[in-house]
């Protein structure tokens, strides 16, 4: 696999001063987990799932989820197994040609179980995704991944999570449970929409999931706790973008007009805003400023915008591989002589940076993002 297959080799040598280099599902797991990118939902009930999932795949769509949990009614779920069985089973046949493939079950608890009913369908994924996630069900289940060779993605969006009164505890056990299991463990996602749903709470698509007090603070605890870079935390993922249609809006759009007017795009930047993706685009910007990596997304449409945004720029490579290079500390101007480079302080930044240099690619110096998410959208 490769971030952005659907470029030209003339694409990429214009855009790009390091492509984005190949990997497998083999790869370290710190690498796995931060190639991730905009992981896909989609509905295990879906007609013709394995045509969906290698379309999507053809088209840069490099981790998704068959999810046979919120996106299937309750009439329903039997069909999603048995449609979950047989699209896996056909995939299993030739598993090197697709995604980074992750199995939602309708339960934590129902794990087991369906990992049992896949058969040899089993081959085609690299993981499962634990809902609602607690550390007493989690257990069983992160040991079911284990035993088959699978990676686990556990989902924070509990009550016990979000309510202060609880929080710290609920995070202990979980925190006790995935160090066990920390070779199982590909990444911590987080479900802002169950989280929100605990106070009657939607977010409007002209906002971010941080301006939802209440969940930006949750997601902080989780960070704060499970996202440390001390050798005891986990890559964490960011929330799902839930928005793609048109609608009339309350506030200014999030997009500045002047770097799409200097690169004659004025007419993608209309366009953009008319699918809600500023506001995807803002939110996630303050995933990373908040210490997350990827997103969930439900929508083809949301991909390349967020694997715009994971792409290092030119400075922002220089800045890494200045701060790597000097194991004695210290502090030096950047090359672009526009920062100091505390050596010591920003060397975890620094290595987060180079795993996604090398993922997504470190663009040219005159390269903005406005230049590679029109080449993304426009494929050219």
């Amino acid at each position: 696999m490769r971030h952005f297959p659907q470029l030209s080799e003339a694409t990429l040598s214009r855009l790009f001063h390091h492509r984005p280099q190949p990997f497998d599902r083999t790869a370290p797991r710190a690498l796995l987990a931060h190639a991730l990118g905009a992981t896909l939902y989609v509905p295990a009930t879906r007609d013709q799932l394995a045509d969906t999932i290698r379309r999507r795949h053809a088209a840069g769509v490099l981790s998704m989820v068959i999810d046979l949990e919120d996106a299937v009614a309750d009439d329903a779920a039997q069909l999603a197994v048995e449609r979950t069985v047989a699209a896996l089973t056909e995939l299993a046949a030739d598993p090197g040609a697709l995604p980074l493939l992750f199995v939602r079950p309708r339960t934590t608890a129902d794990t087991a179980h369906l990992l049992a009913e896949l058969g040899t369908g089993i081959r085609a994924l690299t993981g499962v995704v634990l809902p609602k996630f607690a550390a007493g069900p989690g257990r069983e289940a992160l040991a079911a991944a284990r035993a088959r060779g699978l990676y686990a993605m556990p989902v924070l969006e509990t009550a016990a999570i979000v309510y202060r009164e609880t929080r710290d505890e609920a995070l202990g056990g979980i925190a006790t449970v995935l160090g066990e299991y920390r070779e199982s463990i590909l990444a911590v996602r987080i479900g802002a929409t169950d989280m929100s749903a605990l106070f009657g709470i939607r977010r409007d698509r002209d906002l971010t999931i941080y301006d939802v007090h209440v969940v930006a603070e949750t997601i902080s605890a989780i960070v704060g706790r499970l996202g440390r870079s001390d050798g005891t935390g986990f890559v964490v993922t960011g929330p799902v973008w839930e928005y793609f249609a048109d609608h009339e809006r309350m506030f200014r759009p999030l997009l500045r007009a002047t770097p799409f007017e200097r690169n004659h795009a004025a007419r993608f930047r209309e366009q953009l805003v008319g699918r809600d993706l500023d506001g995807l685009l803002r939110e996630t910007a303050l995933d990373r400023a908040n210490g997350l990596h990827g997103k969930t997304v439900i929508h083809p449409s949301h991909v390349a915008a967020v694997h715009a945004l994971s792409s290092v720029t030119h400075e922002e490579h220089q800045d890494a591989l200045d701060i790597a290079g000097r194991e004695a500390g210290g502090v030096l101007a950047s090359s672009y002589r526009n920062k100091m480079n505390e050596m010591k302080p920003h060397r975890n930044w620094a290595r987060h940076t180079l795993i996604r240099a090398d993922l997504f690619g470190v663009t040219r110096p005159e390269i903005g993002f406005v230049d590679l998410l029109t080449a993304l959208v426009e494929g050219r």
